[in-house]
């Protein structure tokens, strides 16, 4: 499993929690914000996070930590791209998740530390230029998944990229549980690649009626609109309709209003819509981080025993 990086939401003590519980943590660079002046907060929070995880792997040397990943958004826009670039480059990030544009410098950055490249696409062309570029693997970004989020149904989109791709794929799309993990794997993923059940997390970075929302919610109160950020994307139908709108009646925006510049794409009158993919029904409290890993992994286990049940245990 690798935990997608959530904007604003993914932070140092939510990474931490989901390396020591086995899982690739992650989180968007832009989320780290200073103040004018002060020195990279960037910096900062890749020391605590090395530092903590170098600390736990002494201490657990016979369950050490996954490894972590950072997000660059490789968009236009994004004015602090080259600084994060040598930064991460700097502290020898292993994981980089690339967004919104693949492009050769970015990932030769990323291969200058030994870094590994994973580009996330919505189909089966954005896969091959990702690929043709220099990426090491994709993560297939299918319907249902939270925030920006392609249409193509996940079947659909693996059995495209597994027709010439043998490399590593996560697949991400409504994830929320050990059974639908299992599925990704039985799909050709190699990863699933889950979102939302972080949000409703006591590390993550989200207010307190976000993370009810979530609990409260389920596939039917996702909506799917391009209004908030320019790009087509997943939201909780509750914060579209706290925010005054009708969520079944909203106009579209394009493409040239995503602007990076202030660390999100979304202007500051939309902060209050919050982003959530389809799986959310799974969710039914708000708790650490870890608990979500280990029921998910109860759950894969679960439902390989019954697999491999049904498909004959015996040797012949």
């Amino acid at each position: 499993m690798i935990a997608a990086p959530l904007f604003i939401i993914s932070v140092p003590e939510l990474v931490i929690a989901q390396c020591k519980a086995g899982i690739v943590g992650s989180f968007p660079a832009l989320n780290a914000r200073e103040g004018e002046g002060d020195p990279p907060l960037l910096d900062a929070w890749l020391t605590q996070i090395s530092e903590e995880l170098d600390r736990h792997n002494q201490a657990n040397p016979d369950r050490p930590a996954a490894p972590f990943a950072v997000n660059q958004i490789v968009h236009r826009s994004n004015t602090r791209l080259e600084r994060d670039l040598e930064i991460c480059a700097r502290h020898k990030v292993p994981i980089w998740i690339t967004s919104l544009g693949a492009r050769v410098e970015v990932n030769e950055a990323a291969h200058s530390c030994g870094g590994v490249v994973l580009h996330d696409i919505i189909n089966n062309t954005f896969a091959k230029k990702a690929i043709a570029k220099g990426a090491d693997g994709l993560v297939a970004v299918a319907a249902g998944a939270g925030g920006h989020a392609g249409q193509q149904s996940p079947f659909a989109l693996m059995a495209e990229i597994r027709e010439w791709f043998e490399g590593p794929v996560a697949l991400s799309g409504a994830i929320a549980t050990g059974q639908a993990l299992l599925a990704a794997r039985a799909m050709g993923a190699d990863f699933g690649y889950v979102g939302s059940p972080f949000i409703a997390t006591q590390e993550a970075n989200a207010q307190s009626d976000y993370k009810q929302m979530i609990v409260e919610s389920g596939a039917e109160d996702i909506i799917y609109s391009s209004l908030f950020t320019g790009v087509w994307g997943n939201y909780l139908r509750g914060s579209v309709e706290n925010a005054g709108m009708d969520p079944d009646n909203l106009p579209e925006a394009d493409s040239s209003s995503m602007n990076f510049s202030s660390g999100s794409s979304k202007p500051k009158a939309w902060k209050t819509i919050w982003g959530s993919g389809q799986g959310i029904g799974a969710i039914k409290s708000v708790g650490p981080a870890g608990a979500i890993v280990d029921r998910m992994s109860d759950e894969y286990a679960a439902a390989g025993a019954r697999l491999a049940g049904e498909f004959g245990g015996d040797d012949d």
